[in-house]
């Protein structure tokens, strides 16, 4: 795996896996290598979300999650402990990342340059390299707290996303308001995608 070539998912544990594991699924299929780091929060709400149980063993669980791109890709999955990974250091990290969903908690860590787990050490390393950091926020009402955060951040260049998918490609079913966030997503990291027509297409019948 080419680090430099590579994006680092990360998926924290707001509600919203379903974006994540479809996300992660576009970016294995377009051929794009995958560090991915999952909080503990996060597997759970995989879990309770996708009906998805990670292995324990990152092995098993990288085999699992590789199944969701047919099997095509790179796919490293890292434990939130490990300090001798690409994504830790400037030297050798991805240009992209995306935590996917974003709790707040991850937020608010990120814009205090925390660094108490690699979730948050690999943001740090792209905010402070100046590379490309995607955001995509999941929490309703927000907090005074929560907007700073937001706002500290996008005043380094950061996209702040909410999950929040429109609904004029006329969505008939919850995968498509899912896909709607990750073509977003996929549009951001140079990814070519057809999930949805784009604004000014011709609609479907």
């Amino acid at each position: 795996m080419k680090p430099r070539d590579a994006v680092t998912l990360a998926i924290s544990g707001a509600s919203g896996a379903p974006y994540a594991l479809r996300l992660l699924e576009c970016l294995l299929r377009a051929g794009r290598p995958v560090y991915l780091l999952i909080s503990d929060a996060g597997r759970i709400v995989i879990e309770q979300e996708c009906g998805l149980r990670l292995p324990t063993a990152p092995g098993a669980a990288r085999e699992v999650l590789l199944e969701r791109g047919d099997g095509a890709g790179e796919l490293r999955l890292l434990g939130l402990d490990d300090w001798f990974s690409a994504v830790a250091s400037g030297s050798n990290a991805p240009r992209s990342m995306v935590v996917c969903p974003c709790s707040m908690g991850a937020l608010s860590a990120i814009a205090r340059g925390a660094s108490d787990n690699l979730i948050e050490r690999a943001a740090d390393v792209v905010l402070k390299e100046r590379r490309q950091l995607i955001l995509v926020t999941r929490e309703s009402p927000l907090s005074s707290i929560h907007l700073e955060n937001m706002l500290t951040l996008s005043r380094m260049g950061v996209v702040i996303m909410p999950a929040s998918p429109g609904f004029y490609h006329c969505p008939e079913k919850v995968d498509d308001l899912v896909d709607f966030m990750v073509a977003r997503v996929l549009d951001h990291l140079g990814v070519e995608m057809d999930l949805v027509e784009r604004w000014g297409g011709e609609r479907k019948d």
